[in-house]
């Protein structure tokens, strides 16, 4: 009996983490930069706004394709370089918005799921834990969400989420073999400063 309620255990985890992957994966998009797959982003608002890597939209124009197929035009509104962070508009369409989350409630050993698309597999999950908060001493004193996770080129600009599939971070690069995330506090206050402008323009 304790052998069959450990199987049922690990099977409802497993069903109930596939479920958090393909929410995550209704709510991330892959960057184009011409015909080519360069990143990843994440639906941040239902009306149309986008974030990824400032790395990742160089141009003032780009194009993302959603997880369903389709492709849509996305205006490049705002680019910060410093931050590694830009904002993309494709606001025709009501689209599947990620849950964010409270980054600044993130733990160590918490489990977290990275969405993106590596080598131009769109729609790639992999997990992992959070192995430290805090910074990189050759990048600065910027506060990293640093996770074991296994990214690679492409998903840069993807989301960083817990096991609720709330978005955390958006992922960055890659430094000692750990995948690093802007947290999603930092993410919040450039889009809306980002939003603000557009509507006061």
């Amino acid at each position: 009996m304790p052998r069959e309620i450990r199987l049922n255990s690990s099977a409802l985890f497993d069903a109930a983490l596939t479920a958090v992957g393909e929410r995550l994966r209704r709510s991330s998009v892959q960057v184009f930069d011409g015909r080519r797959g360069v990143g990843s982003g994440v639906i941040w608002r239902a009306d149309g706004w986008i974030v990824t890597n400032a790395h990742v939209a160089r141009s003032a124009d780009a194009e993302v394709q959603l997880a369903d197929g389709r492709r849509l035009a996305a205006q490049v509104v705002a680019r910060d370089p410093e931050r590694d962070l830009a904002a993309l508009f494709a606001g025709d369409d009501v689209l599947p918005a990620a849950a964010i989350g409270a980054s600044t409630a993130v733990r160590v050993g918490e489990l977290v799921l990275a969405v993106g698309s590596p080598f131009g597999l769109r729609g790639a999950v992999c997990a992992g834990v959070v192995h430290a908060i805090g910074p990189i001493a050759a990048l600065g004193k910027r506060q990293w969400i640093q996770a074991d996770v296994r990214l690679a080129p492409g998903n840069s600009g993807g989301p960083l989420a817990d096991a609720q599939g709330r978005v955390i971070g958006v992922n960055a690069m890659v430094a000692g073999g750990l995948g690093l995330a802007i947290q999603s506090h930092e993410v919040e206050i450039f889009l809306r400063r980002v939003i603000q402008r557009r509507r006061a323009a």
